[in-house]
């Protein structure tokens, strides 16, 4: 049986792995109606680098490094592709978007192994 507190992390994971399954069928329907150029889309991208750096340069447990790392480098990378869909050109923006779905998708399925594999 799963304790409370893991249980919490493999639903926050989950959410994860719905969030980045949503993010790419909408790349898939070309539904893409937000403003790329706002400065709310940039201070978003650059928040989530931080954060994710936030979350690479804090210290933890040693069991959890793996985790650590899923979840700071994962946030790195979405920033990224959140910063470069607000600076290529239109026909890129479905490609880096499914990307960020899968940035996404694989953080959530990687996340529940590392939650489930840990003792």
């Amino acid at each position: 049986m799963l304790s409370p507190a893991r249980l919490t992390q493999l639903l926050t994971e989950f959410i994860f792995l719905l969030l980045g399954a949503l993010v790419m069928w909408l790349a898939a329907n070309g539904r893409i109606y937000f403003d790329r150029h706002g400065v709310s889309w940039l201070v978003l991208s650059v928040a989530l680098i931080a954060w994710g750096l936030l979350a690479l340069a804090k210290p933890g447990l040693f069991r959890a490094k793996w985790q650590k790392w899923n979840r700071g480098g994962s946030l790195v990378l979405l920033g990224i592709a959140m910063l470069s869909i607000s600076r290529v050109p239109f026909d890129w923006v479905v490609k880096l978007l499914a990307a960020a779905g899968l940035i996404l998708l694989v953080r959530g399925i990687l996340g529940s192994l590392l939650i489930l594999w840990q003792r």
